[in-house]
């Protein structure tokens, strides 16, 4: 089962907005795709030069250990977050990873 955890900065002035923006592209996702999980997970404090660390998990939950983030809902993923341009620094770090135990 592939999850996909994706991880970025933002200047903190911008949490609000950055935040507003994530939930608002996750609700989407998540009604188009009902199996989906997304979260949006923020690390406490700031850097030492004013930026915020964010943390976007998905995961496909079925009984079945062969489904997860295929890569056309990867896709999706990162289309729907087009809408973050301007508002992060750099880029968009994706990691994968698959569950070692059920």
């Amino acid at each position: 089962m592939r999850e996909l955890f994706i991880y970025y900065r933002s200047p903190a002035e911008r949490s609000a907005e950055v935040a507003g923006r994530v939930r608002a592209f996750q609700a989407r996702l998540v009604a188009l795709h009902p199996q989906l999980t997304a979260r949006l997970l923020r690390r406490p404090g700031q850097r030492d030069d004013g930026a915020v660390t964010w943390m976007e998990t998905y995961a496909i939950h079925t009984m079945s250990p062969s489904d997860g983030v295929d890569r056309t809902l990867e896709s999706e993923i990162e289309a729907a977050a087009e809408s973050l341009r301007g508002c992060i620094d750099g880029t968009r770090h994706i990691e994968v990873f698959e569950p070692c135990a059920w």
